[in-house]
């Protein structure tokens, strides 16, 4: 006897475009219910829930697999586009029957962590700061202007990075490992930090030839000697803002004092 033809029930589920659309919008309020128990597990279950809608026509499974993604989520917000594009991945899979429904738990739970330690020190250590110090340096020298084009190259970067993450989470699956790894973030993000110093020292060198230029050599001197001293503190293993805050009354002080010395000449 012959083997019977493959049902058409046994066809893959897969989630339409128009829903992913939507997932992927929704995910870019991933934070916007932030909560200290689950942190971002409402964010996931309400971006991730077109699609499940799409999946499950039965309430009690489509409530069932929500319910899988109420579960504690906390990632980097960018680099957890390819997980929910991952989990969209698997819960094609679970709906396929041919994945047992812990699946997509355990694809997040594996990666969740890993990619906020990748996401923070690309994003938060290295791109966000080069980007900073372009901004400062493109005010000095071209005003307010250069801060508003470099925020929209900044957020274009990131969209469409979390997009192609988001893509490559539920086209590959498991597979998206292989392909974060090829992309070097790491090694990226060191670049992005020895170019990010070198456009704070074109910024101080701007800042203190304009300082010389309109209040002679004895305000350049004291913006050199203040930028030292910080330096100095910093690699003595001094905090951040502390150190900030002190450089900033300095530098008041100094302004004003060299402001009423220059008036009483």
């Amino acid at each position: 006897m012959s083997a019977p033809a493959p049902s058409a029930a046994t066809a893959p589920a897969k989630v339409p475009r128009r829903s992913l659309a939507r997932v992927f919008w929704r995910s870019l309020f991933l934070q916007a219910s932030w909560n200290r128990r689950g942190m971002q597990n409402l964010g996931f279950a309400y971006a991730i829930d077109p699609a499940l809608r799409a999946l499950y026509a039965e309430p009690a499974r489509r409530e069932e697999a929500l319910r899988r993604h109420l579960g504690f989520f906390n990632s980097h917000p960018y680099m957890a586009a390819a997980i929910v594009g991952g989990a969209i991945h698997h819960e094609e899979r679970v709906a396929s029957g041919v994945e047992p429904a812990r699946g997509p738990l355990t694809y997040k739970q594996t990666l969740q962590g890993p990619l906020a330690a990748i996401g923070d020190g690309f994003f938060w250590t290295a791109l966000r700061p080069f980007f900073g110090a372009l901004a400062a340096l493109g005010a000095l020298l071209f005003g307010a202007a250069a801060i508003v084009v470099v925020l929209v190259a900044y957020n274009a970067v990131h969209f469409v990075f979390r997009a192609g993450l988001f893509l490559a989470g539920y086209r590959q699956g498991d597979r998206l490992v292989a392909t974060i790894a090829r992309l070097s973030l790491p090694v990226a993000a060191d670049r992005l930090r020895a170019a990010g110093a070198g456009l704070c020292g074109a910024a101080a060198a701007v800042f203190l030839f304009r300082a010389g230029a309109a209040s002679g050599p004895v305000a350049a001197a004291l913006a050199a000697l203040a930028a030292g001293a910080g330096y100095v503190a910093l690699a003595r293993g001094a905090r951040l803002l502390p150190t900030a805050y002190v450089a900033t009354l300095v530098g008041v002080g100094a302004a004003f004092l060299l402001g009423h010395l220059h008036g009483s000449s």
